[in-house]
């Protein structure tokens, strides 16, 4: 599992983790059921703290993705089909609301930005 740490980001490493697992997970690079690295293992490979994976794992868990089971280890939690539709959404909302913001500043129209994604949308197929 590639990971990588940035010591110059304005996100705690946990949530750094977290969201790189996340992204692995709705990408489908990580399938259901598949094992993550235990704690340890992880933490030793990033030079980290075994507190901080643990956090990471744990907001994973309580969103939904991985579930652990004690003495195996944890995985990539089953029939989140649901969740990952509501992060993609999650995400397509936030770069609509950027581009929103973007086009106001610029005096571009609602009429034209719909036009645009509608091509962007039906190009992209």
């Amino acid at each position: 599992m590639d990971i990588i740490i940035s010591n110059s980001s304005g996100k705690p490493i946990y949530e750094q983790i977290a969201s790189q697992i996340k992204a692995q997970i709705i990408t489908g690079q990580l399938r259901e059921g598949e094992a993550l690295p235990s704690m340890r293992l992880l933490a030793k490979e990033l030079r980290i703290s075994v507190i901080t994976t643990k956090r990471a794992y744990e907001d994973l868990e309580r969103d939904g993705f991985i579930e652990t089971v004690t003495g195996k280890g944890s995985f990539v939690a089953g029939g989140n089909l649901e969740l990952i539709r509501e992060e993609h959404l999650r995400q397509a909302e936030g770069y609509l609301q950027q581009a929103a913001e973007v086009a106001k500043r610029a005096g571009i129209s609602h009429a034209e930005l719909a036009e645009m994604l509608s091509l962007i949308y039906n190009t992209e197929e």
